[in-house]
């Protein structure tokens, strides 16, 4: 059985964290120690683990109920519902990678197009094309 502190630290993440976890019914202690410290057992540092890697590879805690409700029950679920979830994930991420990629042009046109020199920024082109856009979208 490990307390919280010590199962914090066996996966590397804080004791609020499990707390956390616990609030959103992801993590339930196995039981109380007679002092009341949360106990947890095998089951629960392995389904912890889970959680980790799950949360490492991108999945969100609605994501993550997702795949322990499938986890638990194996048998009422096909590998193609664990495969579209991790699918629709993927597609999600590569909008952001791409939302990013724009987001880093856009920054890097406008700063080249800024002299970046000390004088006062009554005319700078950075702010002048940010006044702009507020216009465009006005």
């Amino acid at each position: 059985m490990f307390r919280i502190g010590q199962l914090a630290k066996l996966l590397g993440v804080s004791t609020d964290t499990l707390r956390y976890y616990e609030q959103q019914g992801l993590l339930t202690a196995s039981e109380r120690s007679a002092a009341g410290y949360r106990l947890y057992d095998k089951q629960a540092v392995d389904r912890m683990r889970f959680i980790v890697r799950a949360k490492e590879v991108g999945f969100n805690l609605k994501d993550i109920h997702e795949l322990l409700s499938i986890k638990i029950e194996k048998q009422m679920h096909s590998c193609e519902e664990v495969k579209t979830l991790t699918l629709q994930k993927r597609d999600w991420v590569r909008e952001k990678i791409a939302q990013l990629s724009m987001f880093e042009r856009s920054l890097t046109l406008l700063a080249s197009q800024c002299c970046g020199g000390d004088e006062p920024a009554n005319t700078c082109s950075i702010l002048t094309a940010l006044e702009d856009l507020d216009d465009i979208h006005q």
